[in-house]
């Protein structure tokens, strides 16, 4: 794991040089302030630092599960909930298993955390947290060991696309019949990706940005339709970007690594640059939440530390 840090290192100071680099339109409008004169400020840090960790929004709270801690890439079963309304952090029960590197997407009233990998975990277990009863529940494992991906809901079904197998990118998107509890294989990407981010939006699933097989990071954009079971190109990125966080808001999509911030607008199919994150980070999350984006945790280069520091940005 410690290599894959020092990789991951060398990763985020190329999509640095990447992102300062790219030249984007102009910006525009977000809310009633022009996002040039937006900022993002600190918001109440999480208890514990970490990066590479599990997240999904369920009635306006973030919920973070497991991720890793330090050079050596400890993997965590922390798991931890924030609530904007109060600016505060507060511990649940920890995951069963420790892993880092999976991902999480809600369903109602349940979270599900999907592969990641650790010296105990396999890569293909399955947990489904309910914020009733505040227990874990073990689910149906992956088809097969998946790390680095991107989970998604979305018509009755939980998307695990792409990711490490656990040691080369894949094309597989496996998709979780929730009424019938099992998972099958649907299209699969049109080329190998891991690391790259995936958000519902306009109906359809959007997979953003990751590395393929080869290593190289990429601009490009996915667009997968469930009622046609296809994937086509949507709007190249400004900029090659793996481990980012991608949020929508309304007609726009949020894109944020690094100290950079893009915004996608529906309307007119444009990126435009958003303002600067005070902390620099990769492999953070990113979800909006009354009326504000927030980016949580992540890994800050080039110390290649974990950080606890979370930042929002007014939206509405």
């Amino acid at each position: 794991m410690a290599k894959s840090r020092r990789i991951k290192l060398a990763v985020g100071l190329l999509a640095v040089a990447a992102l300062a680099a790219v030249p984007v339109a102009a910006s525009r409008t977000t809310g009633s302030e022009p996002v040039a004169k937006l900022h993002w400020s600190f918001a109440a840090p999480m208890p514990h630092r970490r990066s590479y960790a599990a997240s999904a929004e369920i009635k306006g709270k973030i919920y973070v599960a497991a991720g890793m801690v330090g050079n050596t890439g400890t993997p965590l079963t922390i798991f931890e909930r924030f609530d904007p309304s109060h600016d505060s952090w507060s511990s649940l029960q920890p995951l069963p298993v420790a892993f880092s590197a999976a991902a999480a997407t809600a369903v109602g009233d349940r979270m599900w955390v999907v592969g990641g990998n650790s010296d105990v975990a396999n890569g293909r277990q399955v947990f489904s947290y309910d914020i009733r009863t505040r227990h874990w529940r073990r689910e149906a494992s992956l088809p097969a060991p998946r790390t680095n991906l991107a989970v998604v809901a979305l018509g009755g079904k939980i998307y695990a696309i792409g990711g490490l197998d656990p040691v080369r990118a894949s094309r597989t998107v496996f998709a979780y019949q929730l009424a019938k509890h099992r998972w099958t294989s649907v299209a699969p990407l049109p080329v190998t990706l891991q690391g790259m981010a995936a958000v519902v939006f306009h109906g359809r699933i959007w997979a953003l940005g990751g590395a393929d097989r080869g290593g190289a990071i990429l601009r490009s954009t996915w667009i997968y339709d469930p009622h046609t079971n296809r994937w086509q190109a949507g709007p190249k990125l400004p900029a090659p970007m793996e481990t980012l966080g991608v949020a929508t808001v309304g007609q726009r999509l949020y894109a944020v690594l690094e100290s950079q911030t893009f915004i996608y607008d529906a309307a007119t199919r444009r990126w435009s640059r958003g303002p600067t994150l005070e902390v620099p980070r990769h492999a953070l999350a990113l979800f909006p939440a009354d009326g504000r984006l927030y980016a949580i945790g992540g890994c800050v280069v080039p110390q290649l530390a974990d950080s606890a520091v979370v930042e929002s940005l007014p939206i509405a």
